[in-house]
């Protein structure tokens, strides 16, 4: 079994919450804004220190609290997190870490949410997020690079920015932003060259004959300024020096998702778009469970009141059957009586079986 307890306090809605799930299925029911999310982003943060609805942790802690805190207890493994404003600190089974690397090898975690079919249709942040939050997952070196990376970006921009522009401090950010960005763009390409195969295979298996035909899904990543980020970044000088940004780098590169070599997100329906989301989430999983040897914790967030009943059981069938999955709903109407698991409801940030 995967996660097997779970405490909150000051987290989102949740002044303390404790919840004991079961292995398998959990639903959570309730009416909207009571804390489903919420719950599901719990898990989330406690098991990969990172929030699929906000860009950093501050935001997560309860209105007008210093800090909030959580704890669980994974694959016989307690782990513990606190952040405030002094900073983050995470611990497991009571032994604080100095670095994140065992910390994050307890568990991977696929969260679908009602908000993915930007990843088909939105523009390319939602997209480099897809493949960041899978590449951390899976690669030790992904979010060294990614937050090195990120850290460059920022002080380039800064010095761009200024009149007159500092050059030599430039020149010396370049050599970071340089070795962590070829490295990232180089992970990014191998991640997708994995991930395309599995995709495809995860779209046949869902996708539903009637309508939506044979069509082939296809992945391409694509660098921003081509295969040579040195030559790009010397070719661009006057241009990032007019526009006071930088201008090619990861932070600009695309992940393209076609259907029969069109644009999905150009020529692709409703459904079909879905139904790529779908099999990139399921993708990714087997990606997860194919690097840490297990099944990763599947947080799976109202998204089945977003499709028609056939494909809500394809999505079902598809799960991998040895994983601990938690779905959120405000109704149970849609399930198949021969989907056995716990039920709980969410009512004002309290859950009970």
């Amino acid at each position: 079994m995967a996660l097997r307890q779970l405490k909150a306090r000051d987290f989102r809605c949740f002044e303390s919450l404790a919840f004991e799930p079961g292995p398998g299925f959990n639903f959570i029911v309730g009416d909207n804004a009571q804390g489903k999310t919420s719950l599901l982003e719990a898990i989330c943060v406690l098991l990969r220190l990172t929030s699929p609805r906000a860009l950093t942790l501050a935001p997560l802690t309860r209105h007008e609290q210093p800090a909030f805190s959580l704890r669980g207890l994974c694959r016989d493994v307690q782990l513990d997190l606190k952040h405030g404003a002094d900073g983050r600190t995470i611990s497991l089974n009571e032994t604080p870490q100095p670095s994140s690397g065992d910390y994050l090898a307890v568990s991977g975690v696929v969260w679908f949410g009602n908000t993915d079919l930007e990843i088909v249709t939105g523009p390319g942040e939602g997209r480099r997020r897809f493949l960041d939050f899978l590449g951390a997952q899976i690669e030790p070196l992904y979010r060294k690079h990614l937050r090195a990376y990120e850290r460059a970006l920022r002080s380039r921009n800064r010095l761009l920015k200024m009149t007159p522009m500092p050059r030599r401090e430039l020149a010396a950010w370049d050599a970071p932003f340089l070795e962590s960005g070829a490295l990232l763009q180089l992970l990014r390409a191998n991640l997708v060259r994995e991930l395309a195969p599995r995709a495809l295979s995860a779209h046949v298996a869902i996708r539903l004959p009637a309508g939506e035909g044979g069509e082939r899904l296809g992945l391409e990543y694509v660098p921003s300024g081509g295969d040579d980020l040195l030559s790009a970044l010397m070719d661009s000088a006057e241009h990032e020096a007019r526009l006071g940004q930088t201008v090619v780098g990861p932070h600009r590169d695309e992940l393209r998702i076609r259907l029969d070599n069109r644009s999905a997100s150009e020529f692709g329906s409703e459904g079909q778009q879905r139904t790529i989301v779908l099999a990139l989430r399921l993708a990714q999983g087997e990606l997860i469970a194919a690097a840490m040897s297990r099944p990763p914790i599947l947080l799976i967030d109202d998204i089945f009141g977003e499709l028609d009943l056939p494909r809500r059981n394809a999505l079902v069938r598809a799960l991998p059957p040895g994983a601990q999955k938690f779905v959120t709903a405000t109704s149970l109407s849609w399930l198949d009586d021969s989907t056995p698991g716990a039920i709980w409801s969410i009512e004002a940030g309290v859950v009970r079986a």
